[in-house]
């Protein structure tokens, strides 16, 4: 049984071996081997003296075309992109207190884009706590209110930028960029008249 498979297209003649130019004329034989199907992808020069008198009767001949050779656009290097709710989530199980302000970031995002919902706003210690639900899963996370000042919204929003870019596991020149965290979120929260997201209610409120 012979399975399907894709043969890509050469990047140099393989008759002389010269490389192809962008926008350089090739032929393409394709021919039947015990294997499967061979592709060979020759330049116009060696099409015309090997390859055009008598290719159809060459053995195992199947078919040819005629195509225009184009220089591949170089890849980018791939990067894992986090959404919002999956980084959201890892924090969350990692229950480690340094990423509590981008926990709160995160959750504010997702509650602006009706990803999550309040629940309940509880305060325990002093501290304003969010009870957050996912509507499609029915989970729930708690979330801790770190009162973030003005001051410390751009290196906040900076670092979940950076882990929603290149996930926990940054390459080395990201991981030692200064990251902010819920241990320097200790001061009075922001003006609510200034902040980028919406200041939450000091009262204890239920949500059906």
């Amino acid at each position: 049984m012979i399975d399907w498979n894709i043969q890509c297209r050469a990047h140099a003649c393989q008759a002389c071996g010269r490389r192809f130019l962008d926008r350089q004329p090739y032929h393409t034989l394709l021919s039947d081997a015990k294997a499967g199907y061979d592709r060979l992808d020759v330049c116009e020069p060696c099409w015309a003296a090997q390859f055009s008198q008598g290719a159809t009767s060459r053995k195992g001949f199947v078919s040819h075309w005629q195509g225009v050779f184009q220089v591949p656009p170089a890849r980018p290097d791939p990067i894992h992109k986090e959404t919002a709710e999956s980084l959201l989530r890892k924090l969350v199980e990692l229950n480690d207190p340094k990423h509590g302000a981008a926990c709160f970031i995160l959750a504010v995002m997702l509650e602006r884009k009706r990803l999550l919902k309040v629940k309940y706003q509880p305060h325990r210690d002093g501290q304003r706590i969010f009870i957050y639900e996912q509507p499609g899963t029915g989970d729930v996370f708690t979330i801790a209110d770190p009162n973030l000042r003005l001051d410390q919204l751009d290196p906040v929003q900076h670092a979940v930028a950076q882990l929603l870019e290149h996930g926990l596991n940054p390459p080395p020149e990201i991981a030692r960029a200064p990251a902010a965290s819920a241990e320097t979120a200790g001061a009075p929260p922001a003006d609510p008249a200034e902040a980028p997201f919406p200041v939450k209610s000091n009262e204890p409120t239920a949500v059906c």
